[in-house]
């Protein structure tokens, strides 16, 4: 799946920074991590960084380790062309890695792990399983995993286009469907994913090692003069993703 964001640059930066969905990621995210008592003094590792949004979130809430790795190396590149851009966090250092989270190199041990969507690009269970295992070696022991994955089953029946993305076809096949979809920028951007039920997920961590899995559904930023209470109503009915939390 990496090529498809090596061609798409900044136009995805562009989808995930302004698009609803990803406001309820970073707002729920960033919740979980907050009730955890914040990542200062941690080491912490950023899956499918991306162009490095989360990674320097966390480096400014404190961790003295923030670890950026994505698979693409477009996206690696603005990463650090971002981070440039920006007055450098206080405390600890940042990173960020041109690596697969189904086969992390020795970057770690890491206190916590976030992950934005990377387990449903697995097209497997095979694969699905050796990056859950990869993601738990990166960990000490009590560290914790915390996940932003989609919600299966709402394709067709749910239409998300309001909140920045749209499913346009599921195709049946393999050990999971796969979702075509498009960020709703202008033009709107394509991409594509796989459907894993949160019991296959879950099987997945456990058979890695993990000891408690949880689950709570996305929460919604507050209102705000661009997006009223009102907006998030249908969201709220179904969202697109939910938290999924794994303790080493």
């Amino acid at each position: 799946m990496r090529f498809q964001y090596d061609t798409l640059g900044e136009r995805y930066a562009e989808s995930r920074t302004t698009a609803a969905f990803s406001a309820a990621d970073t707002y729920t995210l960033h919740g979980a991590i907050d009730a955890l008592g914040g990542v200062r003094g941690l080491d912490a590792l950023d899956l499918a960084c991306g162009y490095g949004y989360n990674t320097r979130l966390l480096a400014r809430g404190g961790a003295r380790r923030a670890v950026g790795v994505d698979a693409s190396e477009e996206m690696i590149k603005l990463a650090r062309e971002h981070h440039a851009e920006q007055d450098g966090p206080a405390g600890g250092t940042v990173e960020y890695h041109v690596a697969d989270a189904a086969g992390l190199p020795a970057l770690g041990p890491f206190d916590l792990a976030t992950a934005v969507y990377p387990f449903n690009h697995m097209p497997d269970r095979v694969s699905l399983h050796t990056m859950f295992r990869s993601v738990r070696n990166s960990l000490r022991a009590g560290g914790r995993l915390l996940a932003i994955v989609p919600n299966a089953g709402a394709f067709p029946r749910v239409d998300w286009s309001p909140y920045g993305v749209r499913i346009l076809d599921r195709v049946v096949a393999g050990d999971a469907p796969l979702l075509k979809a498009h960020f709703l920028t202008e033009p709107p951007v394509p991409f594509e994913f796989h459907e894993w039920a949160h019991s296959e997920l879950a099987e997945a961590a456990v058979e890695a090692g993990f000891s408690t899995i949880g689950w709570q559904p996305n929460r919604t930023p507050p209102a705000d003069p661009e997006r009223d209470d009102a907006y998030w109503t249908a969201y709220r009915a179904w969202p697109i993703s939910s938290l999924m939390t794994c303790v080493a």
